[in-house]
């Protein structure tokens, strides 16, 4: 029977109790480490926004339309006597004065004609004053029984029909002086002449009737060609000052009325690019509504200085009706739709973010007026909402410059 080595198991003994407490070691590491609360995660960082300023302001109430522009007053040039134009005396396109002249048409027959009517009157007003001397002298010798008193009695129908000789060739004068007068065509008002619409010795009249049968002064003017133009000789319209109509909805008319009623109400003009081209009045209002359109016809007059407008000529006009005193104004891109209506997002001290709700009123000239909602001086999302809710945490990377209360510059 053999014994054991008493070494032999101390050794044994040291190695198992090594490995109990080595095992005892990992189990107990491992079990605090599955026992040990995970870190907290770290917030979401903010989310870039671009924030704008709800501003009180005076903001126009504004029309907006399309208007034409018209001129005051616009004539076509025609003739009035019949012949042959031997001058013309402007530049097609150029500004020409009231009274100036523009055209000759040959004046020669016409004067021909004032010295005949000229010398018939001297003719017969000698013949009336003869007439009148024998009414005298048979009148004296009637009251002298030298002549039968009938003889005196004609005499004085003589003279009566002599006076009315001389008034007629009164009359013929007359109208000669004013076909010579009608010879020099000048322009009855002040403006801009158009595109010449006849040559030089083109024959021109009122019309082909009158050049057929006018006297003989006409007649004398139309041996040099055949049937006279009767058409516009030329066109001028006038440019300074000048009109533009435009017609607004009929909801508009009792308050354009009443504040016109106060002082003309201002009309701004701007070309199709938003160029401010003038600034007016509004001088008509137009005395029944468009039943077929609902809308009622208004004119704007402007000083048009500088000829910006043109006679028909499409412009955006703007109808300034009234102002909304100290009105609070978002910029329009921060102002968002949702089922229950218009909300802005608010940004907090804290740089949190509340979703309020609003009552817009009026957009115009990218601002939008808040009737309900805000109470003015609060910073506002403008860009970047759509990744936000309430409580988000915001950085703002951009504010907008303060809303305007127009888009438009002058040139």
């Amino acid at each position: 029977m053999s014994t054991s080595n008493p070494l032999h198991s101390h050794r044994r003994a040291v190695y198992v109790s090594g490995a109990v407490l080595l095992i005892a070691i990992i189990g107990g590491a491992a079990v605090h480490h599955l026992w040990q609360p995970a870190p907290a995660p770290e917030p979401p960082p903010p989310i870039p926004v671009t924030a704008g300023v709800a501003e009180r302001q005076n903001v126009p109430d504004v029309v907006d339309t399309i208007g034409t522009v018209q001129s005051i007053d616009s004539v076509s040039i025609q003739a009035q006597v019949n012949g042959p134009i031997v001058k013309i005396e402007f530049t097609p396109g150029q500004d020409v004065k009231q009274g100036q002249e523009l055209f000759l048409i040959d004046p020669r027959p016409y004067q021909a004609a004032l010295d005949s009517q000229q010398a018939q009157l001297s003719h017969d007003q000698g013949v009336l004053a003869e007439a009148q001397v024998d009414l005298t002298r048979y009148q004296l010798l009637a009251q002298q029984n030298s002549i039968a008193k009938q003889q005196a009695e004609d005499q004085v129908y003589v003279v009566e029909q002599d006076k009315g000789t001389v008034q007629l060739d009164q009359a013929n004068l007359e109208t000669a002086q004013l076909n010579l007068a009608y010879c020099h065509v000048v322009a009855p008002i002040s403006g801009r002449a158009g595109a010449l619409l006849v040559d030089l010795g083109n024959l021109v009249g009122p019309s082909a009737g009158a050049a057929q049968s006018s006297g003989s002064a006409s007649n004398s003017s139309n041996s040099t060609s055949g049937q006279a133009t009767t058409g516009a000789m030329v066109t001028i319209a006038q440019m300074k000052p000048i009109y533009v109509g435009f017609n607004v909805p009929q909801t508009y008319l009792d308050q354009i009325k009443q504040n016109q009623a106060a002082a003309p109400l201002e009309v701004d003009a701007f070309s199709p690019a938003g160029k401010l081209l003038e600034k007016g009045k509004l001088t008509l209002i137009d005395n029944q509504v468009n039943t077929s359109a609902g809308t009622v016809l208004l004119q704007a007059t402007f000083a048009n200085a500088d000829e910006r407008l043109w006679p028909g000529q499409f412009v955006r006009t703007r109808l300034t009706i009234d102002t909304r005193n100290n009105a609070v104004t978002v910029p329009t891109p921060a102002v968002m739709a949702g089922p229950n209506g218009s909300y802005v997002y608010v940004i907090n001290p804290d740089m949190t973010v509340k979703r309020v709700n609003v009552n817009v009123t009026v957009n115009q000239d990218g601002i939008s007026v808040i009737g309900k909602g805000l109470s003015g001086n609060e910073r506002v999302v403008v860009d970047g909402q759509y990744r936000l809710d309430n409580g988000s945490k915001v950085a703002v990377e951009q504010t907008t410059e303060p809303a305007q209360t127009t888009e438009v510059t002058s040139e």
